[in-house]
């Protein structure tokens, strides 16, 4: 049995197409996540749908601007946290909320705050209730979903299996609302990825869609985790996933080596301010040799940013193979004389190259 379960579970599985709590899906997924909790096996639960309630107790509906989207989080996830403390408390678990935004997570000393938190609410057998703080992150500190939040969640605490609960079986061939002849694939590996038709958000009311799932599962399996995606309404499903896996879903296993929290907040989560085209020359050498980018190798700079900001490194063709911290300003690169992405602030998003190769 493993020892630390993460499950996220997306908007279109709490909330009804009109914005209101699935009060039964909430009581369901308490009740599996307290039975683990009590089986000794710690359990974060990261779920979304605060901006879906908070719009549906205003009375809007999608889209919104940025700022009544935020102040709707603000509304909604009170009553989101209420919820599914209120049915965790029904079968005599505690709770307790955290909010993140993705800064949290790259700052060495706020990544330890956070994982100290969690660590002491695991020790104390509560079960920590995760979302993304949207009343307040900015653009540059979002997660985007909360499928990569839950899978930096996962790193963060060090666990051994991520479950994404979302509206459909898992993922599939095709997009299954459109191809009927779509299958389910039981097993996700590299090399099938670039070759499924994933579609964006599932629902109007959510952010995600299976394609941040798949990317949320490539997170985990590089943070040491396996990821299971599988359906919300099936029944048993977070005790089928303790005991192995449920028996319709789709497994990502986990890499053999487990990537630095930093390498996969610049490589997942932060927002890139520019990009910095490189030549042939730079490509072998990030790729082959894992080095450092230096100036000389550098052909274009597309942008506006500082230095500490992320960017894009892509090659003439414009296909990105990393993103990095830049150490000099945008209109500095070219007189640049030292390193301009060190190593360690490098992650390498090629297939088969996913790694910083320390």
């Amino acid at each position: 049995m493993i020892r630390r379960l993460v499950v996220k579970v997306g908007t279109s599985s709490m909330t009804t197409a009109h914005g209101s709590l699935r009060s039964d899906a909430v009581d369901r997924l308490a009740s599996q996540i307290a039975a683990v909790r009590r089986s000794g096996v710690d359990v974060a639960w990261v779920t979304s749908g605060a901006i879906a309630l908070g719009l549906a107790r205003l009375g809007l509906e999608r889209p919104q601007p940025g700022e009544v989207l935020q102040a709707a989080s603000a509304i909604g996830q009170i009553e989101l946290a209420s919820a599914l403390a209120a049915a965790l408390a029904d079968h005599a678990v505690v709770a307790g909320q955290i909010l993140l935004t993705s800064d949290a997570l790259a700052d060495r000393r706020s990544y330890l705050h956070a994982r100290a938190t969690l660590e002491a609410l695991f020790s104390l057998r509560v079960v920590p209730v995760i979302n993304e703080n949207d009343a307040v992150a900015s653009d540059e500190i979002r997660f985007g979903d909360n499928d990569r939040l839950a899978a930096l969640v996962a790193h963060l605490v060090g666990a051994q299996r991520l479950l994404l609960l979302t509206d459909t079986a898992g993922v599939y061939s095709a997009d299954p609302r459109r191809d009927p002849a779509a299958r389910l694939i039981e097993e996700l590996t590299e090399d099938l990825v670039g070759a499924l038709e994933l579609g964006g958000a599932g629902s109007a009311r959510g952010s995600g869609g299976m394609s941040s799932k798949v990317q949320a599962a490539e997170i985990a399996a590089r943070s040491g985790a396996d990821c299971l995606i599988a359906g919300a309404e099936q029944a048993e499903v977070i005790l089928d996933a303790v005991r192995g896996r449920p028996a319709v879903a789709t497994v990502v296993r986990r890499r053999r080596r487990r990537e630095p929290a930093r390498r996969l907040w610049i490589a997942y989560a932060a927002t890139p301010q520019g990009r910095l085209v490189v030549d042939e020359g730079a490509v072998r050498a990030l790729l082959e040799r894992r080095a450092s980018l230096l100036p000389v190798g550098v052909v274009g700079v597309e942008g506006e940013f500082l230095a500490g900001s992320v960017v894009e490194i892509v090659d003439r063709e414009g296909t990105c193979i990393a993103k990095g911290v830049v150490r000099a300003d945008s209109r500095d690169v070219r007189a640049w004389r030292e390193e301009l992405v060190h190593r360690d602030d490098l992650a390498l998003l090629t297939s088969g190259a996913a790694s910083s190769g320390d």
